[in-house]
């Protein structure tokens, strides 16, 4: 199943796979190795900011929801592992929506617990994303230019992070 701005995808399904394409927006990929069920969603944020405080409902409401739906399934909130990607600055002079969006991310995933076992975030190219929610394997695509590639690295943190395809 391919998800969009503002999708989530939830399944228990072992031959599942949830495919989606960022730019300067967000994906989390969050699994319950045990329950064997994950989900991924698709978050284009608009922060609003204060002078001391930024406030992103729409974050956090994206990634309750799937946190939700994972347990309906099965899942156990303590035991949830994350992997986050996107964030890219797609074009240069505008502001850099991106940066929050990935901030934003992990962020909420130190936040409320969630071990972040993977992440490629930032950058100024897309990324395609497939994510196998029962294993929490993540193949990801880096574009360069009119072709997608897998030439460029990722940061790895701690095991089962990305691979590139």
């Amino acid at each position: 199943m391919h998800i969009t701005q503002g999708e989530h995808a939830v399944s228990a399904d072992r031959d599942a796979v949830i495919t989606t394409l960022l730019g300067s927006c967000v994906a989390c990929c969050l699994w319950d190795p045990e329950a064997r069920i994950g989900g991924m969603n698709h978050m284009l944020l608009s922060a609003r900011g204060s002078a001391d405080a930024t406030c992103n409902l729409a974050g956090v409401n994206a990634m309750e929801l799937l946190i939700n739906d994972l347990i309906k399934l099965g899942a156990r909130r303590d035991n949830l592992h994350g992997k986050a990607f996107g964030g890219a600055r797609m074009i240069k002079g505008l502001s850099d929506i991106g940066a929050a969006n990935a901030s934003f991310a992990l962020d909420f995933l130190e936040r409320e617990g969630i071990a972040c076992e993977g992440h490629s975030l930032g950058g100024e190219k897309a990324r395609m994303l497939k994510f196998w929610p029962s294993s929490g394997r993540v193949l990801q695509k880096i574009a360069n230019g009119a072709q997608i590639t897998s030439e460029q690295p990722i940061e790895r943190v701690g095991g089962n992070a990305p691979e590139l395809f």
